[in-house]
């Protein structure tokens, strides 16, 4: 398992654009949840994957409980938790037995990670991008809205931020203003604009070196 899993997690790596580090602690914590799910284990599960070594391994941490509280006392051990006084003992877990529907479905979780992960990397950039100028090329239209894309990232040009007229057609590239960037249940939603007046002024700093040096 361990030398073709770290292979599959490299070029995921590549295919997503995610920093291998991040995507390491989002498999970790993924595997962790569908082992406990899997095997139906009650113990804390750590994941511990080293892209060096070649290595997955797993541990499973039970608390070492006080004198009085007994095991299946659980509303006690997650109090005890709580506080940070509690030791742990922990074992090696053997990750053979980490069989393929376990794997089936940390794969799905680790997806589903992946995704938000991508969602908060496209949002934590262009977050910061408001304002700017960027060429896009347009995919595709509706009744109202026009789809252009950034590269891989699609963004939305509404009816009331395009210019009367222009037509929009397929493969076109144009300039953009980024005028807002909106968390939703999906993908962010990145609104440009090609009526904004802040457009004109950016255009003309990138024509103008006057404008842009502000003489």
């Amino acid at each position: 398992m361990n030398g073709e899993f770290i292979d599959a997690l490299q070029q995921l790596q590549k295919e997503k654009d995610i920093p291998i580090e991040a995507l390491i602690s989002t498999v970790e914590a993924a595997m962790a949840s569908a082992y406990r799910k899997h095997f139906g284990v009650e113990d804390d599960v750590r994941v511990e994957i080293d892209t060096n070594a070649r290595t997955v391994r797993m541990f499973a941490l039970k608390p070492v409980l006080p004198e009085g509280v007994e095991k299946d006392d659980l509303a006690a051990i997650e109090e005890l938790k709580a506080s940070g006084t509690v030791k742990f003992d922990e074992y090696e877990l053997d990750t053979e037995e980490f069989g393929r529907i376990a794997a089936q479905t940390a794969k799905q979780v680790v997806m589903q990670r992946i995704r938000e992960a991508e969602r908060e990397i496209v949002f934590a950039e262009f977050s910061h991008r408001v304002g700017e100028v960027v060429t896009g090329e347009v995919q595709r239209r509706d009744a109202r809205s026009v789809f252009i894309t950034l590269g891989k990232i699609e963004t939305l040009l509404p009816s009331y931020e395009q210019i009367p007229g222009e037509p929009y057609r397929f493969r076109d590239r144009l300039k953009l203003y980024i005028l807002d960037v909106r968390k939703t249940t999906k993908n962010p939603q990145i609104i440009v604009s090609r009526t904004h007046p802040a457009l004109v002024t950016k255009l003309f700093e990138l024509e103008v070196p006057e404008v842009y040096d502000g003489i």
